[in-house]
């Protein structure tokens, strides 16, 4: 048997990609802000991790949940970041069809998997609040090692998907990527022949994984906003409300800049907005996360405490 390569039967062995800006003036700035950005990324989701593994006041299913959530996004920083950061020193910014689809699978699948990781801790704040005798029952250690496997099974699942629509696609045209990373709309307008058929496989399985997910928050949120409503007393409103204030903000943000980021544009204005949202989505949303779990929370701050108190000691 003949070993199996990643290539699809077109002439195109690797793309030019265009990165963020035309102007070299903005070349060096715009490397040492996202240098910055990668060095605090990364930062910032390893010591919320090691927090964490290292307290075990912290060791409930919602700080696992965040455990696993800072890890995507500590891996997230890797896809991108070192690719990007060479394009700002480099003269010749391209990438093999190879590494263009090796981008984009883990591209999928740590931004899938972040989907229903998000989608868990829902449920898990649901648990919490609507079924507080039947919270360490339901949530126990195996059911949530169960949730993250699956979750992350499905994540890849969803980026095999993806990654094998464009795969079989013919590129016979342009090489140039308008954009900054291997995406599926800038790799589906590369393409030549007919595509409507990796466009919907590749749409509905979008629409799978955002209907279902937005499904079971929605209706987890809506279940915790009638049980909070017959709370009486202001203690239970305002315990309510900072359980759930912290995943609330990182699902707004996650959903809301995602779509934007993935909606199709009709202009070459709606592509610079478009690349200006994948900014917000894959370089500043992983550094927000540790700070949002971190900055209003007690327990991190405790945590914090008394790790360096071990150090100092």
């Amino acid at each position: 048997m003949k070993p199996m390569r990643m290539e699809n039967d077109s002439s195109v062995s690797e793309f030019i990609l265009m990165g963020l800006t035309y102007q070299p003036d903005l070349r060096w700035p715009l490397f040492v802000l996202f240098l910055v950005n990668y060095t605090a990324t990364v930062m910032g989701n390893l010591t919320l991790m090691t927090l964490i593994c290292l307290n075990s006041h912290l060791h409930t299913p919602m700080y696992f949940f965040i455990l696993n959530l800072s890890f995507i996004d500590f891996c997230y920083s890797f896809v991108f970041t070192p690719k990007m950061l060479m394009g700002f020193v480099s003269e010749h910014n391209t990438i093999s069809f190879t590494g263009c689809m090796t981008q984009l699978f883990f591209f999928c699948l740590f931004v899938n998997s972040e989907c229903y990781v998000l989608t868990a801790m829902a449920y898990d704040r649901y648990v919490a609040i609507c079924r507080p005798l039947l919270y360490t029952v339901v949530m126990s250690p195996r059911a949530c090692c169960l949730l993250m496997l699956a979750a992350h099974l499905m994540g890849v699942s969803s980026a095999i998907v993806h990654t094998g629509c464009i795969i079989h696609l013919r590129f016979c045209g342009s090489k140039v990527i308008n954009h900054y990373m291997c995406d599926t709309f800038p790799l589906l307008e590369l393409s030549c022949g007919s595509n409507h058929a990796s466009e919907l496989v590749s749409s509905v399985s979008v629409a799978v994984v955002v209907v279902m997910s937005s499904l079971i928050i929605v209706s987890s949120y809506s279940l915790i906003l009638i049980n909070v409503i017959h709370l009486s007393s202001s203690k239970g409103w305002s315990k309510a409300v900072s359980t759930c204030s912290s995943h609330i903000i990182t699902v707004a943000l996650f959903y809301g800049f995602g779509l934007l980021a993935h909606i199709k544009p009709s202009s070459s204005e709606s592509v610079v907005q478009r690349k200006f949202f994948s900014v917000v989505y894959t370089f500043v949303l992983p550094l927000l996360n540790p700070l949002i779990y971190s900055l209003r929370n007690k327990d991190v701050k405790l945590a914090v405490k008394r790790t360096l108190k071990r150090v100092t000691t």
